[in-house]
Formats: structure tokens, C-alpha cells, sequence
């Protein structure tokens, strides 16, 4: 019974609380703006990325497999 209440809190905090935004963005006219979000998680995405790879690449310089 508790776990079910979690859940259901877990997913009202998403719905009605985290993804307000983005319901004012989905239904907007506005292309622009709707591709400029998508377009700075792709960026954050592949700067991650080349981070990710940066570190991996010192890991096995330095002999550490």
C-alpha cells in the first residue's frame, strides 16, 4: 500500500509540477522556440559525451584497464 502511494506521488510531482513548462512549450505555435530546447539537451547530451570520452581516454593513458 505504500509503495503504491509513492508512485502515485512520484508521478502527480512529474506531471503537475516538473513538467509544467513543457506543456506551455508543446502547445505554443512558436517553432523556434519548441526546436531551441530541443537542440540545448542535444548539446548538453554530446558535451556529456565528449567528456565522458575525455576522461576514459586519460583513464587508459595513465595504464589503469
Amino acid at each position: 500500500m505504500i509503495a503504491n502511494n509513492i508512485f502515485k506521488a512520484l508521478g502527480d510531482f512529474f506531471t503537475n509540477v516538473l513538467f509544467v513548462p513543457f506543456q506551455g512549450i508543446r502547445f505554443s505555435s512558436n517553432w523556434w522556440l519548441q526546436n531551441t530546447i530541443s537542440w540545448l539537451f542535444i548539446i548538453i547530451t554530446l558535451a556529456a559525451f565528449l567528456y565522458w570520452m575525455g576522461q576514459l581516454k586519460k583513464f587508459k593513458k595513465s595504464g589503469n584497464q
